[in-house]
């Protein structure tokens, strides 16, 4: 089979299923914001959980399993859910193998981490019970493969550190630290002949910026990686998917500083917007302030526009409205649009796919040299305008979301 990318709709927050088009069908789940679904939020919230466990493997214990978790980041939008729905603790003592399908947590066979898990919270960014049981966990998994000289390690204790952390903290992890820069095409200690990355962030602060403390200090450790991803083990046709976390304008400019004159490592098929379509991943100005008056970071829109030829952008986000809630910012959109649109490309949203109304995940598959939209379910007949009806629908999806903190008119997640 072919390999496919999965996008959920999970409103504003990340959770991207890689599937490789692989013997073993390797499974690379990026992020997760897994919402609670009441009798209040029946219908209105997708059962991304569901539609998860159908894309996975099962192993001889018939446990659902992913190759590879990716966090990107510990914020809650990126890890909601993960102790309800993963199974975070020794893989010895995996409980419940007698359970219903859909009662068994999810194995993480290898987990890939930022050097966020060395870091201790900062008031101003407090970590989530989810953010924590998943630091706990990689903790866990690094006192395991410290205590066995890194030989030996069995699948979900498996661990990836993605990019040095500062003061020395992972300088004695080498056979499970990937340092910026440095390419990789292992998963779960197995080579892979249809994938490989780039690890481009996190970047290491630089003492010399006086500016820099507040810029970095809550995403300057988001993870950002440019897959390449093989149609099949052939390797005759590839893409590249560029996915960033909520890396902002600082991390993108620098990235256009340190491979302008590469750009192989910026370019891309497939872009997941960084911050579910955030204004501040392409400019220091408040888009609810300056509206199309904001200054747009020429540098970091550099490093975002390297799209090939019919590239997709991605937007995992709410649905976007000319509004001023950021994000998802109506500001972002348009650059996005208009970055596409040199490429012949297009731009879509999950929140909006294939419908307002009724988002479904947004499945793409690479076949004949192109990543192709499959659509697994009829969509339900939307109006070709925006009636009154469905923005007041909008509306009320828009009240109904969780912001992390409020700012004016700003939302951010």
């Amino acid at each position: 089979m072919d390999t496919a990318i999965t996008f959920f709709p999970v409103d504003n927050g990340d959770m991207a299923l890689i599937t490789l088009g692989d013997k073993g069908r390797t499974t690379i789940l990026i992020d997760c914001n897994i919402r609670v679904i009441d009798d209040n939020s029946k219908g209105k919230i997708r059962d991304v959980a569901k539609d998860l466990r159908e894309r996975l493997n099962r192993d001889a214990d018939g446990r659902p399993y992913v190759d590879a978790f990716v966090s990107s980041h510990p914020d809650q939008d990126h890890c909601r859910g993960i102790r309800e729905h993963f199974y975070l603790a020794d893989p010895a003592e995996y409980p419940g193998d007698k359970k219903a399908d859909a009662e068994k947590r999810i194995l993480i066979r290898e987990l890939w981490s930022s050097p966020m898990v060395f870091r201790r919270a900062s008031k101003n960014h407090p970590l989530s019970d989810d953010a924590k049981a998943l630091n706990a966990e990689a903790k866990r998994r690094v006192s395991v493969n410290r205590d066995s000289e890194f030989v030996g390690v069995n699948e979900g204790d498996r661990i990836l550190i993605l990019g040095e952390d500062e003061e020395g903290k992972t300088d004695d992890l080498g056979p499970i630290l990937i340092k910026t820069d440095e390419k990789f095409a292992k998963i779960n200690c197995s080579e892979s002949k249809v994938f490989t990355a780039s690890l481009l962030a996190p970047i290491p602060e630089n003492s010399d910026d006086e500016d820099e403390g507040e810029i970095f200090s809550k995403n300057h450790s988001s993870v950002i990686l440019n897959i390449e991803l093989a149609e099949d083990e052939s390797r005759r046709i590839v893409t590249n998917c560029l996915t960033g976390g909520d890396a902002g304008v600082a991390i993108w400019e620098r990235l256009w500083q340190r491979h302008k004159k590469s750009l192989s490592e910026l370019s891309y098929d497939l872009l997941l917007t960084p911050h579910h379509c955030s204004w501040h991943s392409l400019s220091y100005d408040s888009w609810s302030e300056k509206h199309k008056d904001g200054k747009v970071s020429k540098d970091a829109r550099s490093s975002l526009s390297q799209s090939r030829s019919n590239g997709l952008i991605v937007a995992s986000s709410a649905p976007i409205l000319d509004d001023d809630n950021d994000p998802p910012c109506y500001g972002a959109k348009l650059e996005y649009e208009k970055i596409v649109k040199t490429v012949r490309g297009k731009f879509l949203c999950t929140g909006e796919y294939p419908t307002v109304s009724a988002p479904a995940p947004l499945e793409l598959r690479l076949t004949g040299g192109r990543l192709v939209e499959v659509l697994r379910e009829s969509p339900r007949r939307a109006p070709a305008v925006l009636t009154s009806g469905i923005i007041s629908e909008i509306g009320a999806r828009a009240a109904e979301r969780e912001p992390v903190r409020k700012e004016g008119n700003r939302r951010y997640a």
